[in-house]
């Protein structure tokens, strides 16, 4: 090999040995950033607890009856229970007890609805069929010609508190499962009025809408009654952390029957 040749060689061989050394600190450098973001990273999550917060509890209280038969005191002892377990909870008075307010009641998310609702069983035969479930009231004034379409695929009932009374549109078991929008994901629904669960239809419909449980009374209560089961029943869910099956068990032990009806609390949840 000649001496130009050689000299050629050597420098081809600084050259390349200089590229590699580029090459490795580009590398390092590369890695040190990339160190640098995930150590960014790991203190961004450690400084915020480990993740994204997680979102509030909610919970509604539907009071449809507060238009006739009203307890504040029992109001506001339900909100502070559910503030008090971390729930936001929506207040929803007699008046605005509507068919779109049920409607939409999934839309929201709730965690757990409690709707002190007038209730009644509807049992009787129509068109050769056995209607058996449980009305719940709004305080909606009834209209032949108003939901038209829910009231023609039998999804509304008109509903009096007594013959004779006026008449108001009542949300049938067919409305819960085909008229309301969205799903309930796992939302616990408390019926406070009568007979929620006498007839399990318009429960299971609840359940098919995707709530998890459906607690309510076995035939018609007083609302006094009710309403210091329901507190109790919230008490030993939200204080307590009772599942739902062992505090409607509970509650049902320490406060019994209805005492002048006789209606017992019963829950009904996907496993029967």
């Amino acid at each position: 090999m000649g001496r130009r040749a050689r000299q050629k060689r050597l420098k081809r061989g600084r050259r390349l040995r200089t590229l590699a050394a580029i090459v490795l600190v580009s590398v390092a450098a590369v890695a040190l950033v990339v160190v640098a973001l995930v150590g960014g990273l790991l203190f961004h999550n450690l400084s915020s607890g480990g993740g994204p917060p997680a979102e509030p509890r909610t919970a509604a209280i539907v009071d449809q009856v507060s238009l006739y038969e009203a307890n504040p005191e029992f109001i506001a002892a339900a909100t502070g229970l559910l503030q008090g377990a971390g729930y936001a909870v929506d207040y929803y008075p007699g008046e605005g007890v509507t068919v779109d307010l049920y409607r939409e009641l999934p839309t929201h998310d709730y965690d757990l609805i409690v709707l002190r609702s007038h209730s009644a069983r509807l049992r009787k035969v129509w068109r050769d069929e056995l209607l058996d479930e449980v009305v719940v009231f709004t305080s909606e004034p009834y209209s032949p010609t108003r939901w038209y379409e829910d009231q023609k695929a039998q999804r509304l009932a008109e509903v009096r508190y007594y013959e004779g009374g006026d008449e108001y549109f009542g949300i049938r078991a067919e409305f819960v499962r085909a008229g309301m929008r969205g799903e309930f994901e796992g939302a616990t629904i408390i019926l406070m009025g009568c007979d929620g669960l006498q007839s399990q239809t318009t429960g299971q419909a609840f359940l098919d809408k995707g709530a998890s449980a459906f607690i309510s009374w076995d035939g018609p209560i007083s609302w006094s009654h009710s309403d210091a089961a329901t507190e109790r029943l919230l008490e030993l869910l939200l204080i307590e952390g009772l599942t739902t099956e062992d505090a409607v068990s509970q509650t049902e032990a320490e406060l019994g029957p209805d005492p002048v009806f006789g209606a017992e609390l019963r829950i009904l949840t996907g496993g029967g």
